[in-house]
């Protein structure tokens, strides 16, 4: 049986993780706001000095230049934009992913602490009950760390793709300026 004072302590140690998750959380948004704004400082003054450019041109043949000499950068920033958003969102749902493991590995450990206490109390005859608990404990155990280990092969395999798509663009971009 758990006691008051278990209880309390990991209803303590819930209330410290979901304000630490939380404190990430903030972290990665103002991470994401800092971004947005320099990048629309950076497009705002950017445009002022386009729409100059391409209204100081002297004729229709050097405004069509212009403007497609513009749109090169655009895509470089949106890319590298991209980049940044994706660093942020890997950054903070790697601290909510230790935060996890750690919690769901301490709360196994409590409850196969219940499980082996449940078990030296237990009646005689009482053996093949325990064992079959103890198996589906272990069981359980089994699917939750497949269950981690397929969730971080999807990012692994999804910032494998998000890098590959990267170099394809700088690849594309080495390519465009060379010619």
């Amino acid at each position: 049986m758990l006691t008051v004072e278990q209880v309390m302590a990991t209803n303590k140690a819930n209330v410290e993780t979901l304000f630490g998750l939380t404190g990430k959380a903030f972290e990665g948004v103002e991470k994401l706001v800092e971004l947005n704004l320099a990048a629309s400082r950076a497009l705002l003054a950017e445009s002022a000095s386009q729409v100059q450019t391409v209204l100081n041109a002297k004729d229709p043949q050097e405004m069509l230049s212009l403007q497609s000499g513009l749109l090169q950068p655009l895509s470089e920033k949106a890319a590298s934009y991209s980049r940044e958003i994706y660093d942020i969102a890997a950054t903070t749902s790697a601290e909510f992913g230790k935060s996890f493991e750690a919690q769901i590995a301490e709360a196994q450990k409590k409850f196969l602490d219940v499980v082996d206490s449940t078990s030296q109390n237990a009646p005689a005859g009482s053996e093949t009950a325990v064992a079959l608990m103890k198996s589906a404990v272990a069981a359980a155990s089994n699917v939750m760390e497949t269950a981690q280990k397929s969730a971080k092969q999807a990012a692994a395999l999804a910032e494998s793709n998000f890098k590959a798509a990267t170099a394809t663009v700088e690849a594309a971009k080495s390519t465009a300026k060379k010619r």
